[in-house]
């Protein structure tokens, strides 16, 4: 009986000292509390009592001070986590605070061949390398509102502003409000990333679209990310991001979309937009439109030359579908020069075609609803030497065209078949090969062929 006692006692001490290890901030804890119980009863001496609460007391401060040490190991709000997510990322413990550093690496090299018919200028062309785009840059965010970018390009052997811009993010009925050097709301092929684009350069039809300039925009989007709208005013800078004087060329850029149809985050979706730019030109600024075959190593084809003009209006419809690994897109841009000093009003116009097919299963094209653009490719396997993934295989086939003659002005016209073959060996790698068939229709008449290929990374 009396080793029966014993057996009980010391199983209500231990568990009392394991209950000790979560009471001890009490003011009695419960391993105290079962000593004095024991003391009462007989069950205990008193030498006994005094060595067990000894052991309880240090047991708790043991589990006090082994708290104390987690709490002041406890992460500041504002110390930055480190993590991969498609590039560099660095975001505070509170959210607040975010940076990604990123860039990316294009190597180009080409190869042209033209027919007899070609002049001078034209027959013997070469080929060659170009680092086509060296590019880094910063982005982030400040207390959750506030979004910044900061982008150069080192490609050309020059350095180049591009995103530089800080925006004031999700403004009650307006949206987001961006100032400072970025592309203007207009053409699904432009604001789609170089880093993601299907071919290795755009259409044609991009010779009408401004690209970045520095101004002001406002964006939204509606209908449960399913529509979005943008409207901006920019001063015409281009890459150098500053221009002050006399002349005041300004454009009014606006672009709307709308997703009608849009299923599995994007596998089937039908995509519809529309973009317009009014430029507002100075008498003493020159307009001028030309183009290469859609390979930037090489010349341009087709040239207006300079002239001036009072404005210009573009118009830009497009569309695009995909349908798990297949999908189609095309845009058309009409531009309308007024009281030109090239015989009155001009009219030129370009336009693309394309489809695109993945050969691996479970790839397709992402589209990214904040802007109405196309975004990065992830394959469903990723290239591994050992774990049997082989990246994702994609081949497209384009048709485009641009008329740069009317009245006065004989820039000439060209048409362009495209072929492409895209190997995304993981979501930051890609080998691309493109073949380029070009029909120089005016002022000249001649072919070309081009084969060209680049080696990209970006992060």
């Amino acid at each position: 009986m009396k080793r029966r006692g014993s057996l009980v006692c010391g199983g209500l001490i231990a568990a009392g000292l394991l209950l000790a290890s979560s009471a001890f901030a009490q003011e009695k804890n419960v391993a105290v509390e079962i000593l004095d119980i024991l003391k009462a009863n007989g069950q205990i001496s008193d030498q006994q009592y005094r060595d067990l609460m000894i052991k309880a007391q240090a047991e708790g401060e043991k589990v006090e001070a082994a708290v104390r040490a987690g709490e002041a190991k406890a992460p500041d709000p504002k110390t930055m986590r480190v993590y991969w997510s498609s590039g560099l990322r660095l975001k505070s413990n509170d959210g607040n605070y975010s940076l990604k550093i990123g860039g990316r690496i294009m190597n180009d090299w080409a190869i042209y061949s033209t027919d007899s018919d070609a002049p001078d200028d034209f027959r013997s062309i070469g080929d060659g390398t170009e680092v086509r785009r060296a590019r880094l840059y910063m982005e982030g965010e400040i207390y959750t509102n506030i979004k910044y970018k900061i982008g150069y390009d080192f490609g050309g052997q020059d350095a180049d502003f591009k995103d530089v811009y800080i925006e004031l993010k999700k403004i009650p009925t307006l949206g987001n409000l961006r100032i400072g050097h970025f592309k203007e709301p207009m053409s699904l092929e432009q604001l789609t990333s170089s880093k993601y684009m299907t071919f290795m350069e755009r259409s044609l039809a991009d010779t009408f679209v401004q690209g970045r300039n520095t101004g002001f925009q406002i964006a939204n989007t509606f209908a449960d990310r399913r529509a979005t709208a943008a409207v901006g005013v920019f001063r015409d800078v281009g890459d150098s991001g500053n221009r002050f004087g006399k002349n005041s060329d300004y454009n009014l850029t606006a672009r709307v979309t709308a997703l009608p149809w849009y299923e599995d985050k994007g596998q089937r979706l039908l995509h519809l937009g529309f973009g317009y730019t009014h430029e507002f030109r100075d008498k003493d600024s020159d307009i001028r439109f030309r183009a290469r075959p859609e390979a930037h190593l090489g010349p341009r084809f087709v040239d207006t030359g300079r002239f001036k003009a009072d404005s210009i209006d573009y118009f830009n419809p497009e569309v695009a579908a995909v349908y798990g690994p297949f999908s189609v897109q095309g845009e058309y841009v009409f531009s309308e020069v007024n009281d030109s000093n090239q015989g009155g009003d001009l009219s030129f116009d370009g336009a693309y075609i394309y489809a695109s097919v993945f050969l691996t299963p479970g790839d397709y094209r992402r589209y990214k609803t904040s802007s109405g653009a196309f975004d990065r490719i992830k394959p469903a396997r990723d290239l591994s030497w050992s774990g049997g993934g082989y990246g994702a295989v994609e081949a497209a086939l384009r048709y485009s065209h641009l008329d740069l003659t009317d009245g006065m002005v004989r820039g000439g016209t060209l048409g362009n078949f495209t072929a492409g073959l895209n190997w995304y060996l993981n979501p930051n790698v890609r080998f691309m090969l493109n073949y380029v068939h070009a029909d120089q229709q005016h002022p000249y008449d001649f072919d070309a062929d081009i084969v060209q290929m680049r080696a990209q990374l970006d992060f």
